[in-house]
C-alpha cells in the first residue's frame, strides 16, 4: 500500500486513457506527457497501460508499506527515498516502510513515478486515472492509500537509462483543424507568424495562449474536439484542449497538435514560449 502523508500541488493517478465514452462527455484524461509515462513503465518492464503518479510543479510525501521498485521519468524532481537524493530514469528498489519525500520539478512541469506492476486503484469505465466526477476525487488527497502489488525480486534489464533532456524547442507541430479553412490568409500567416506565450490560465483541461489574435466573425455549432484541438475564441484567444479537456465545442478548431507536441506541451508551464509550424 502507498499511504499519502502530503499530496503535493497536483498530484494524480493516471494511465494512458479513458476510451469508448466521449459520446457521453467523458474526457480521455490519461498522462499528460505519455513519452515520459511510457518510459518510466517501460525501465519497470511494466505494461504501458499501468497507472503512474503524475507529479505537478511540487511533489509529493509517500510512504511505501511493502517492498517494490520504483523509477521517476519526465521533469527532473527533487526527490529522496528514506532521505537519499533520487535520480531521475532510474531503477530504484524499496523496503518495507520506506519514505518518499519530494521538492519542486526542476525544470518542465510534470513527473511520472511509476512502481513495478503499477499502482491498483480502482478502475472506472476501463481506466484508473483520476477525473471526478467520474472518479472520487481529481487528485492525491492526505491519507489516501493506494493499492499496489509487493514486489521483493525483481532484476531489471536496465537499471538506468541517458536521462531525455526536456525539449527547449518552440515549435509546436499542428495540422490544420476543421474549421481552418475558414480563415483568411491574411489571418493564417499572422497565426503561424506570431509567437505565443504560455498563460496562467493552465492546468489538465487546457492550456491558454497569450497574446490574442485579431477578433474573427467565424461562428460554428457545437462540434466534437479531441486532445491536442486548438480553439480560437471570437475574440482572438487560442485554447488549446489537453487531457482532460471538453469532448465538444463551440469555437473554431482552427489546428489539432500532433501527439508528440501534445507531449512537449504538457511540460510547457506559464510563461514558456511556443510557436505553431504546419506539418501538414
Amino acid at each position: 500500500m502507498l499511504k499519502v502523508h502530503h499530496p503535493g500541488f497536483y498530484t494524480s493517478i493516471q494511465d494512458l486513457g479513458r476510451f469508448g465514452f466521449r459520446h457521453l462527455g467523458v474526457p480521455v484524461s490519461g498522462v499528460t506527457d505519455q513519452r515520459a509515462a511510457k518510459r518510466s513503465n517501460a525501465l519497470l518492464e511494466n505494461d504501458p497501460n499501468d497507472a503512474v503518479l503524475e507529479i505537478t510543479m511540487n511533489g509529493p510525501g509517500l510512504e511505501f508499506t511493502e517492498p517494490t521498485y520504483i523509477v521517476l521519468c519526465g521533469a527532473p524532481l527533487e526527490a529522496f527515498l528514506d532521505g537519499d537524493p533520487l535520480e531521475m530514469n532510474q531503477v530504484y528498489q524499496v523496503g518495507a516502510g520506506a519514505v518518499f519525500t519530494s521538492g519542486h520539478v526542476q525544470e518542465g512541469l510534470r513527473t511520472y513515478l511509476s512502481v513495478k506492476g503499477g499502482f491498483q486503484s480502482d478502475i472506472k469505465l476501463g481506466s484508473r486515472s483520476q477525473f471526478y466526477p467520474i472518479t472520487s476525487s481529481n487528485t492525491l488527497k492526505k491519507g489516501m492509500q493506494i493499492p499496489y502489488n509487493p514486489i521483493g525480486d525483481f532484476t531489471p534489464k536496465l537499471l538506468k537509462i541517458i536521462p531525455e533532456e526536456l525539449s527547449a524547442d518552440i515549435d509546436i507541430h499542428v495540422s490544420p483543424g476543421p474549421e481552418y479553412e475558414l480563415f483568411d490568409v491574411d489571418y493564417l500567416n499572422h497565426l503561424f507568424a506570431k509567437s505565443f506565450q504560455i498563460s496562467k490560465n493552465h492546468n489538465r483541461m487546457a492550456c491558454q495562449l497569450e497574446p490574442s489574435l485579431p477578433p474573427h466573425p467565424i461562428r460554428i455549432i457545437t462540434s466534437a474536439t479531441l486532445p491536442g484541438t486548438v480553439q480560437i475564441t471570437p475574440s482572438g484567444r487560442l485554447i488549446i484542449l489537453l487531457r482532460d479537456g471538453q469532448t465538444t465545442g463551440g469555437y473554431p478548431r482552427i489546428l489539432q497538435l500532433d501527439a508528440n507536441s501534445q507531449d512537449r506541451l504538457g511540460q510547457k508551464q506559464f510563461g514558456d514560449v511556443i510557436r505553431f509550424e504546419k506539418i501538414g
